[in-house]
């Protein structure tokens, strides 16, 4: 795995990318998870929780996952990365620029991710890395999330 200081900008350049990495591993969206989700969330919402009336009225005849429960899953679908960021104090998740939920996620379907280094900048605070990230239902071109997450190293 190459490694990158925190502080040597140039050479993290090198890793921001229009090409996304490889799929992170798979995982199977039960209705166990959905339920589970709505009951933490409070949002119990007929086309998430209850199969029966999804046969009867939904357009996908089947309950689809919140998007925010998508959004949750993302650290237990990354994909192992080819460098890390070393040297620094500390880091922290910073925020967000871009969320989408641009496809939905049916009840037994199986997800993966994969991710690109959209952006590096320094500024005063520190070294700042845009990763852009994406969720798609497993043989399905459009992704049904996109997320760019920001993080700081100091």
């Amino acid at each position: 795995m190459k490694q990158y200081r925190f502080d040597d900008i140039a050479a993290l350049q090198g890793i921001v990318s229009e090409d996304f990495g490889q799929w992170g591993a798979e995982l199977e969206v039960t209705q166990e998870m959905i339920n589970q989700f709505a009951a933490l969330s409070g949002d119990d919402y007929w086309l998430h929780t209850d199969p029966e009336k999804c046969s009867q009225m939904s357009p996908f005849k089947v309950p689809i996952a919140h998007g925010f429960l998508t959004l949750i899953l993302l650290p237990r679908l990354r994909a192992a990365q080819e460098w890390e960021i070393v040297g620094f104090n500390n880091m922290m998740n910073y925020g967000s620029n871009k969320l989408r939920f641009t496809g939905i996620v049916p009840v037994g379907s199986r997800i993966h991710a994969r991710s690109r280094v959209k952006e590096v900048t320094q500024s005063p605070k520190g070294l700042t890395v845009v990763m852009e990230q994406q969720v798609n239902v497993v043989g399905q071109d459009r992704p049904a999330l996109i997320y760019e997450l920001i993080f700081m190293y100091m």
